[in-house]
């Protein structure tokens, strides 16, 4: 008759027949088995303390270790992280396990955990706040938002969520955006001409679909509905890509046309709201750029920047730069913008212009006439 093998009498007599380190090699393969991850995390650490010779138990702060010590024991800890991370991941405890991944900065690896994990009502919501919320995968946890909570929520989550994010997030989730409103408001719009006309419409693009067709805007007419539309345009100018672009020009192309009701007031220079976003896009598309431009250029010329903010020039200097006009772009910078404006980060600053550009000449010259030593220097610098 075999009797059960008391763990804690196998301990005793493996630390004294093996040493303490097969003891906690023993505890890390248990753990491991078991599913124990935490207990296994704190093994890890006593492994790694025991291996650079400090106690098992921290007695002392890491800033008072020798720094060749501090560095092994620091790099030692991070490797715990991700293993410990990896295998709660592995186990579907996607929380728990981005709490250990997120101090190593591995986002890709949490990502791909992400991304195969089987969605349920169980876990939803915990993928989303770490895909989005905690900025593992932006995209995907936009995606999400779009196809589990619809447009309304999604348009709450980008002006929460999104909008503190680098802007390529921005542009991915305009993206995801942009498409999702186009094809529902595309469909909405089909199915009110059939309704009416008793015929298929036919066009992927609803400017091809509402020419001509002046009666789907009446009075109290939409098809979608028309805060999302405004907001959808206004978060679109992030975009930088075509496709997305010629989307969310196509509904600019839908929203011109509302009545004046749903004609909602945008802030400068996009006052009118769906006009102005329409030469926007174009622009970027190149399609009548100089039309495009002269607009944005009056309302730059216009705005007094310490009393109406900087918006439109700021606009304005976007445009200039996204469509090659570098030159313009530095002067009217220097003209309305110059270094120590108070702006809202919509176009790029004088260095990223003048880095473009490859010549910082005149941001040394604006330094130098400025008696400004530092961004001299760092001009100079950056110039080689």
């Amino acid at each position: 008759m075999n009797l059960p093998t008391d763990p804690f009498d196998s301990l005793a007599r493996q630390l004294a027949s093996d040493g303490p380190d097969a003891v906690l090699r023993s505890l890390d393969e248990a753990f491991r088995s078991e599913g124990k991850h935490h207990e296994r995390f704190e093994v890890l650490k006593m492994r790694a303390r025991r291996d650079l010779g400090l106690p098992l138990l921290a007695t002392d702060r890491l800033e008072d270790l020798d720094e060749g010590l501090r560095n092994a024991l620091e790099e030692r800890l991070l490797e715990a992280c991700r293993s410990v991370g990896t295998d709660l991941m592995e186990a579907g405890k996607l929380r728990e396990g981005w709490m250990y991944l997120r101090p190593v900065g591995d986002r890709k690896s949490a990502s791909a955990f992400l991304r195969r994990a089987k969605l349920d009502e169980s876990n939803l919501d915990e993928v989303i706040e770490i895909a989005l919320g905690e900025g593992v995968d932006p995209e995907f946890g936009y995606g999400l938002v779009l196809e589990e909570f619809g447009t309304c929520n999604s348009i709450t989550a980008f002006e929460t969520q999104v909008r503190p994010l680098p802007k390529n997030d921005q542009q991915a989730c305009a993206a995801l955006l942009v498409s999702h409103l186009h094809a529902e408001l595309l469909r909405n719009v089909r199915d009110d001409i059939e309704r009416r006309t008793g015929a298929a419409a036919v066009g992927e693009r609803l400017i091809d679909l509402v020419a001509d067709r002046d009666w789907l805007f009446g009075e109290m007419s939409y098809h979608v509905d028309t805060t999302h539309l405004a907001s959808t345009v206004r978060f679109a100018r992030v975009l930088e890509t075509d496709e997305p672009i010629r989307l969310a020009l196509d509904l600019t192309e839908y929203g011109r046309r509302l009545n004046e009701r749903f004609q909602y007031q945008g802030d400068a220079p996009f006052e009118q709201l769906h006009t102005a976003s329409r030469l926007f896009f174009r622009t970027l598309l190149g399609e009548g750029i100089d039309e495009g431009l002269a607009y944005f250029r009056e309302k730059a010329i216009a705005c007094d920047v310490y009393h109406q903010g900087s918006a439109a020039v700021e606009v304005y200097v976007d445009l200039l730069a996204r469509t090659g006009r570098l030159d313009d772009a530095i002067a009217m910078t220097l003209e309305k913008l110059p270094p120590g404006t108070r702006t809202q980060g919509i176009a790029p600053p004088l260095f990223e212009l003048c880095r473009r550009r490859g010549d910082f000449e005149p941001m040394l010259r604006f330094c130098r006439d400025k008696q400004d030593r530092l961004g001299y220097a760092t001009a100079l610098l950056s110039r080689g």
